[in-house]
């Protein structure tokens, strides 16, 4: 077993039960072909195998890919990428690879200290989703930011992170990681959510403006919307859409669900007119 770096912060998860939700999240179908982000020793990524019709990972550590290929490199349905994910164009690396193209679930154990990126990558932005998004995307993360993905409007853990992922999908917490699930332990717990893209209801009419809104508006958490925002609209004219939407004018940022969301960007971009 090679040792974990912490440049790539790898731990490797040791857990037979985690491992069985993971899998048991993904629903998996024998015509599914997965992307894997960061397989590492492939201890996933042997669970999988068996499930699907392919998977294709994509490793950053080039240790590990001299591993999985020696292990797991003569699966006909297994394809290992090296390189960073982020970076990383897929289309064009499956081009020559028919039976790996168009993956239509993500089942992956990501590297925490990237986790923003990747969410950004696999489903996009508010302004640019994703245009060919994925069927579920299952993984195990931060449990801080499992909590911010699934958070309620009106909850600490509410955010603009919130926002962003649940304006293009649902995201269902699926079970608790403790960190004595990993070789070595990190320092937090982690979880695995299960991400379900969807088309967008209600969507903004200038999906632009409303991600700047977001932006402003969890800038300062502890500040009332009307002085977060108050460079793009009025207080006083503000205080009035809040009004008209049925939320209290003076709401702050974490109060507001994503279709109150939507709405005063819709609001606000009448009132601009």
């Amino acid at each position: 077993m090679p040792r974990p770096r912490k440049r790539f912060a790898q731990h490797w998860l040791r857990s037979e039960a985690a491992l069985t939700k993971i899998v048991s999240a993904a629903d998996l179908k024998p015509t599914d072909r997965l992307l894997e982000i960061g397989p590492g020793t492939g201890i996933l990524t042997r669970k999988l195998l068996p499930l699907a019709q392919s998977v294709v990972a994509v490793e950053v550590d080039q240790d590990l890919c001299l591993l999985l290929t020696k292990q797991l490199g003569e699966k006909p349905n297994f394809l290992l990428l090296g390189g960073d994910f982020l970076t990383l164009d897929l289309e064009a690396h499956l081009t020559n690879f028919p039976d790996f193209q168009n993956p239509n679930k993500v089942v992956a154990n990501i590297p925490y200290n990237i986790t923003g990126p990747i969410l950004e990558k696999l489903l996009g932005t508010i302004a640019t989703p994703n245009p060919q998004p994925f069927e579920s995307i299952v993984l195990l993360v931060q449990k801080e930011v499992a909590d911010r993905l699934c958070a309620k409007p009106g909850t600490k853990a509410f955010g603009a992170l919130t926002v962003r992922v649940q304006y293009l999908a649902d995201c269902q917490w699926v079970c608790l990681v403790p960190a004595k699930a990993f070789q070595p332990p990190p320092k937090v717990d982690s979880a695995v959510v299960k991400i379900i893209p969807r088309a967008i209801d209600p969507p903004a009419p200038d999906p632009r403006h409303l991600d700047t809104l977001v932006k402003l508006g969890f800038a300062t958490r502890r500040k009332m919307l009307r002085n977060n925002l108050q460079s793009v609209v009025d207080r006083d004219r503000l205080s009035q859409v809040l009004e008209s939407l049925n939320l209290n004018p003076q709401a702050r940022a974490e109060d507001l669900g994503v279709a109150d969301w939507v709405a005063l960007s819709r609001q606000i971009g009448r009132s601009e007119e």
